[in-house]
């Protein structure tokens, strides 16, 4: 189990608000702690946001109920009406994220059993704005996230493992059932660098060439993310159509897996070259993978050829794997040029380790 940055913030939230509360004589702090675990959101972004959805489904929850109250009174048949009501606000709104915090002030201010009920239901509402208050001054001052790393951590290392498993297929060396499983993890390791790249995006900076430089990321770290993608499909059809990949030619199986071997060492050398561990190749490195897939090509027409002249059903399957290859390399050819422009506007603004 991974301890993240928001479990301690919460914490934190949770406590600052407690003590806020009772340092206000709040009758009832636990409802500023509460208030505070719905605040608590991953980008400081989001928080922004979010208390100000906060704030207006606050109003609403205490509005409906001090309505409620004063009409029908504060029966159990009443409180679950009036719930019914926040909800479909919220709903109507359009800020659903709201709705478990206005249900809390409904219930808080709804419990009021006689006494000065205005006074009550002002009280209970103070203290859980206090806890609104809590978690964004938590989420502004206590570890602010760094999701550029976390993200370039993600797409490196599905990278990396997608990588393993291409050099692998393309020798048939490797177990059909677990390669599967594998794909499906890969798979869902996409799906959370996007939830990332998100994030990275939802950062925000105080200076004009910080928002220069992040748009230039941006472009990169998602053209980093296409190429996974294209990478993942050749991956899945390599799995896919083992079989008529063994029964190619010999040497356009070699032709496949030479380009294979070249395509996905650039793709490696370029994600090491972003972060400064390698220096930007020369040309003729360039050229080398130019001359590959001409090769590749080539020995595919011939094939086309052969199989025509057999009526073989095995062509298509081996147009989806080359097609798949190719746009692969597409891809990763233009990640090349993305960040060989970033490096030389930005050589020494990327702050990643690993």
């Amino acid at each position: 189990m991974k301890l993240g940055a928001r479990i301690f913030k919460t914490g934190i939230a949770i406590v600052l608000s407690l003590y806020l509360a009772q340092l206000l004589h709040s009758p009832s702090p636990i409802f500023a702690a509460i208030a505070a675990i719905f605040a608590i959101q991953p980008t400081i972004y989001r928080s922004y946001l979010s208390i100000i959805e906060q704030v207006q489904g606050n109003i609403i929850g205490a509005l409906v109920s001090i309505l409620a109250v004063l009409v029908l009174g504060n029966s159990f048949i009443v409180i679950g009406f009036a719930a019914i009501i926040v909800i479909i606000i919220n709903l109507k709104l359009k800020i659903e994220n709201t709705i478990g915090l206005s249900l809390v002030t409904l219930l808080a201010i709804m419990e009021s059993t006689g006494g000065n009920f205005l006074q009550f239901s002002f009280i209970r509402f103070s203290t859980i704005m206090l806890g609104v208050l809590s978690a964004f001054i938590v989420n502004l001052i206590f570890m602010p996230p760094k999701y550029e790393q976390k993200l370039y951590t993600a797409i490196s290392s599905t990278t990396e493992e997608m990588i393993r498993w291409i050099r692998l297929s393309s020798r048939h060396a490797f177990d059909h059932n677990h390669l599967k499983l594998d794909i499906e993890k890969l798979k869902e390791n996409r799906i959370q660098t996007e939830q990332f790249y998100l994030m990275y995006k939802e950062e925000r900076g105080y200076f004009k060439k910080y928002h220069l430089e992040k748009s230039r990321k941006l472009v990169i770290y998602r053209q980093m993310i296409n190429a996974v993608k294209k990478g993942l499909d050749t991956l899945k059809r390599l799995h896919r159509y083992e079989n008529e990949l063994l029964h190619l030619p010999l040497t356009f199986q070699q032709s496949i897996q030479a380009h294979l071997d070249i395509l996905i060492y650039h793709h490696e050398q370029i994600m090491l070259r972003y972060i400064g561990k390698v220096p930007t190749p020369s040309s003729l490195e360039q050229d080398q993978v130019n001359l590959d897939k001409k090769e590749l090509l080539d020995f595919f027409l011939d094939y086309q050829k052969e199989a025509n002249d057999k009526s073989d059903q095995g062509l298509y399957h081996t147009i989806q794997i080359i097609t798949g290859i190719f746009e692969y390399g597409e891809h990763v050819e233009h990640l090349d040029r993305l960040i060989t422009s970033f490096i030389s506007h930005h050589e020494n603004e990327v702050s990643i380790k690993k």
